[in-house]
């Protein structure tokens, strides 16, 4: 873990000496130093002190860099087509959660084959007019509607308006992979 180094980069980018910050927690320098530089390891109640210090929750200092906020910029989203008709753009992934922009074209799907597959999923209806349908249920949705379930269940969408309608979906299955 590259703890401090972390705790350099939040003092400095909080404008905090490590003079100032060692004075408020009463560490001396040389060890600040050995711990910025991850030469030691303080102990859970150091690290709580210097987090206070630096107004920062303790947990975010013992994440590890891959366990931190990932950010997808706008151009950096890759896209993927589904069933040759469904154009999905990869939004974000953190562990088992993802979340995607999906673009359904007008009228009926060229594959009548339902979907199938683990996990749950969450929809919000951005733009159209869609049909939802999941076993015995079926539901017309326009802009601003939610609807969600479980995605072991055979499920389609058709998009019945006139215009390429766009549904935001939150997906989770826990066997999934970053």
């Amino acid at each position: 873990m590259e703890i401090g180094a972390a705790i350099r980069t939040i003092r400095k980018k909080k404008g905090i000496t490590i003079g100032q910050l060692c004075e408020a927690t009463g560490l001396s320098q040389g060890f600040m130093s050995l711990v910025e530089n991850n030469k030691t390891s303080p102990s859970l109640a150091t690290l709580d002190s210097i987090a206070g210090v630096l107004q920062v929750p303790l947990a975010f200092l013992l994440l590890k860099q891959e366990e931190r906020m990932k950010v997808v910029r706008n151009k950096e989203r890759t896209f993927s087509m589904y069933k040759d008709q469904l154009k999905v753009e990869h939004l974000g992934q953190e562990g088992g959660l993802r979340m995607l922009l999906i673009e359904v074209p007008p009228g009926p799907p060229s594959n009548l084959e339902l979907s199938v597959h683990e996990g749950v999923e969450c929809h919000l209806v951005l733009k159209g007019k869609l049909l939802a349908k999941q076993g015995e249920d079926e539901y017309i949705l326009e802009e601003g509607d939610t609807f969600s379930w479980q995605s072991f269940v055979p499920h389609q969408v058709t998009n019945i308006g006139e215009e390429t309608a766009v549904i935001l979906i939150a997906s989770y299955n826990e066997n999934r992979k970053d």
